[in-house]
């Protein structure tokens, strides 16, 4: 196994820590590190999709644990999720990637501008029903395709609509687990998956963490969580930037 195994076991659990309390940032984290290795991008968004297959089945029985799943907005998500993320590793074994990434992270720099502001105003939280279905898709295509980005694009948009906090997390991350799954399937027909001691190592951090993340989302305070969740969405989105106009 490799000799860095406890470093990716660490990046699994802080990842999957976040990524269960604000329902986003796993995939993004995880890729960051991973192409800090030296991997390259679809072998890296192909292991990282392969460990979230374990660790977002383990988020998703949390949160229905702790009961925060919305049935209705679960399966609105569920299949253009499934049908985005096939197609997207599917294209990414066959072309680069990375020309997207800075309109996505100019995309979700705005969203963490929206949050905060959502955060610092009284919006009474509402149920979401359009646009969802394109939304997912979008959401799913994009995650495959750059390594991570569901949880800031889908969970992002429908809070920064009014959809409410608990409830989107939860769904967002239980519907996660098929999309994880259908993008592994696609880079598994593209060029296979392998490095296995990498994605065994995510997968036992972040399945240790699953259930402190869906913990700390049923009881954290909703107005200082927005905040957290745009701050974290805006830097990563900066880093991106950074790193692709450097």
């Amino acid at each position: 196994m490799d000799e860095h195994w406890i470093y990716y076991a660490l990046a699994g659990f802080a990842a999957q820590l976040v990524d269960g309390a604000l329902g986003m940032a796993y995939g993004v984290t995880a890729s960051s590190l991973l192409i800090g290795f030296g991997l390259p991008p679809a072998v890296v968004s192909s292991t990282v999709h392969a460990a979230e297959c374990f660790t977002t089945g383990a988020s998703a029985v949390s949160h229905h644990a702790f009961g925060n799943i919305n049935k209705g907005l679960f399966y609105r998500l569920l299949l253009p999720g499934v049908i985005g993320a096939f197609l997207g590793a599917y294209i990414l074994t066959q072309l680069p990637g990375d020309a997207i990434k800075p309109w996505i992270a100019a995309y979700l720099l705005l969203m963490g501008l929206v949050l905060i502001v959502k955060a610092l105003r009284s919006f009474p939280p509402k149920s979401v029903t359009t646009h969802v279905r394109p939304l997912a898709f979008f959401g799913a295509f994009i995650d495959a395709i750059g390594g991570g980005g569901w949880g800031p694009i889908v969970g992002s948009t429908l809070l920064a609509r009014g959809s409410p906090l608990r409830e989107t997390v939860g769904s967002v991350n239980a519907v996660e687990f098929f999309v994880t799954l259908s993008a592994s399937l696609g880079f598994l027909l593209g060029i296979g998956i392998g490095h296995w001691d990498v994605i065994l190592s995510l997968a036992a951090g972040g399945v240790v963490a699953a259930p402190i993340g869906a913990w700390i989302c049923r009881h954290v305070p909703h107005r200082p969580f927005l905040i957290l969740v745009g701050l974290l969405v805006i830097g990563l989105s900066l880093r991106t930037l950074l790193k692709v106009f450097a």
